[in-house]
């Protein structure tokens, strides 16, 4: 018995580009919803691209008029999808910087928004920290935890997610050739130490400057490798946990989306 079904959406953003971005989001979710997926994350800043220095002129609310299109998807699939968007930020009554933001919608009609907390050295010039703390999104079994890039670079970040309950933790992110190793390695590190699902979502193309190693994976709890796209390019990574009469257990499934 299939109890849950979990994608990371490889795609490549245009910079800037949301209308465009918006397609190719919607072209993600209708492919995953096929494969059955229940829950789809996208990368960093996957509606603008990892564009620092158009963050202010891309500000996104998740109820803009530009959005409704995804809205209605998610609606209309009763998925959960995750998007990268820069956000108002925490303390939005003053001039602070926007926050790089995961808006994730719900097949209710209602959302919520995670900010970056541990921000890269250099991205403070463009974007303001979010509040620590982990909440909870209910995915069937599971209880996900979310998490943006350099959030992963911090152990405390996922051990403070198990900690409250969570039993998957999932983060969009831009990984170049240089980071990915380290980086994946931490994830595996994190899924064997915490038993926690793992989900990484990479961009599939350059982005601000960085060539994204791609590479977007899954691994299980206890820290088995379950899937991964191969390298960079527009990939659907899926991972489905089976509930059988021992132990469950998760597949997975690579879906080409070039």
């Amino acid at each position: 018995m299939i109890a849950n079904s979990l994608a990371a959406a490889q795609s490549i953003s245009l910079p800037g580009d949301i209308e465009a971005n918006i397609l190719e989001h919607l072209r993600f979710i209708n492919a995953a919803h096929g494969a059955g997926v229940q829950m789809l994350v996208f990368p960093e800043l996957s509606l603008t691209g990892y564009e620092l220095p158009l963050l202010q002129r891309c500000l996104l609310q998740p109820d803009d008029a530009g959005l409704a299109p995804i809205r209605a998807l998610v609606r209309q699939t009763g998925m959960v999808v995750t998007v990268g968007a820069p956000v108002t930020p925490v303390d939005a009554s003053t001039n602070a910087l926007p926050a790089i933001g995961a808006i994730t919608y719900l097949p209710d009609g209602s959302h919520t928004v995670y900010r970056k907390v541990h921000l890269h050295p250099g991205e403070e010039r463009y974007a303001s920290a979010g509040a620590a703390g982990s909440s909870l999104l209910p995915l069937g079994l599971e209880r996900v935890a979310q998490a943006i890039c350099a959030d992963i670079t911090h152990a405390t970040h996922p051990a403070h997610a198990a900690q409250v309950g969570a039993t998957v933790y999932v983060a969009g992110v831009l990984e170049s050739e240089a980071g990915y190793l380290v980086d994946a390695a931490a994830m595996q590190q994190y899924a064997q130490r915490h038993a926690l699902g793992v989900l990484m979502a990479n961009h599939g193309g350059p982005s601000g400057g960085y060539v994204s190693a791609g590479k977007s994976a899954f691994w299980a709890p206890g820290g088995q490798l379950v899937v991964a796209a191969p390298g960079a390019g527009s990939w659907l990574v899926i991972a489905t946990r089976t509930l059988g009469q021992k132990s469950p257990s998760w597949s997975p499934l690579l879906v080409p989306m070039a």
